[in-house]
């Protein structure tokens, strides 16, 4: 007599198909407990331990005050992602929130502080970045950046262009964008970027400083998110030490001024 599966592990299954198939795509928000009760006719408790078993392995991610959603991350067994790159999540995760504490203000002050030329500079390159929609395979997942400094430059302020520029060489080269996204969501995938983009040069344009800041917000905060689920996916957790490490490894070439003579 064949053993029959829990209940939990029956709709645990039945849900992974539907990501893997497509048919709950990658930022799809899961349907709610009771919908589910009433679609598997199971009880909550059976729902809320399925769900479990897929937060687990990285297939859905909570998003606090909204419920669950489709990772955009695919559980890193179907995909080959190299020892060094997984040993380097630790310090890319620290260095997107890095980004991200710099990169707001970059963009409220490039809203409220560019030309109408460096406006119409940005939308332009922004198009020319989004259309090439290379394959996941041969990007790097910061494919951007350029879209980025872009804006810095036009905050007017050099510290912050010349930080991000610095930046650039620990933060791009470190993965490709295939370890994220699937060749058949690519499409999907660029065009959510892109409209991430376009909110964000919308209000420059605008010269709308608070809009800009909310909406850099928003396309950093997901690209962590990205990067921070693929972290637990993979199991590699950062440790305040690893953190420390990386940034005295990543920083060591950073030297304060000389100081003159008075």
């Amino acid at each position: 007599m064949t053993k029959r599966k829990p209940l939990s592990t029956v709709v645990a299954e039945s849900l992974s198909e539907k990501i893997r198939s497509g048919s709950l795509l990658p930022g799809a928000q899961l349907p709610t407990e009771a919908e589910l009760c009433a679609e598997y006719d199971v009880s909550r408790t059976v729902v809320r331990e399925a769900v479990a078993r897929l937060r687990s392995e990285g297939m859905v991610v909570p998003q606090q005050g909204r419920g669950m959603f489709v990772s955009e991350t695919p559980a890193p067994r179907n995909f080959s992602i190299p020892d060094e790159a997984l040993r380097t999540l630790p310090e890319t995760i620290a260095l997107l929130e890095l980004r991200l504490s710099v990169e707001v203000e970059s963009a409220g002050l490039c809203a409220e502080r560019r030309t109408d030329a460096e406006a119409s500079g940005i939308r332009t390159l922004m198009e020319q970045v989004d259309a090439q929609q290379a394959d996941p395979a041969v990007v790097q997942i910061h494919y951007d950046y350029d879209f980025h400094l872009a804006i810095a430059k036009a905050a007017r302020n050099e510290f912050i262009h010349g930080f991000l520029s610095y930046l650039r060489p620990m933060i791009v080269p470190r993965f490709q964008l295939g370890y994220v996204v699937t060749p058949a969501l690519k499409d999907s995938y660029y065009a959510r970027i892109h409209n991430e983009h376009k909110t964000i040069v919308d209000a420059i344009e605008r010269q709308d400083g608070r809009a800009a800041r909310q909406a850099m917000r928003k396309h950093l905060h997901n690209s962590l998110g990205r990067v921070r689920a693929l972290a637990r996916a993979s199991g590699v957790a950062a440790t305040e030490a690893e953190q420390q490490a990386a940034a005295a490894s990543l920083f060591t070439d950073m030297k304060r001024p000389a100081p003159t003579g008075g």
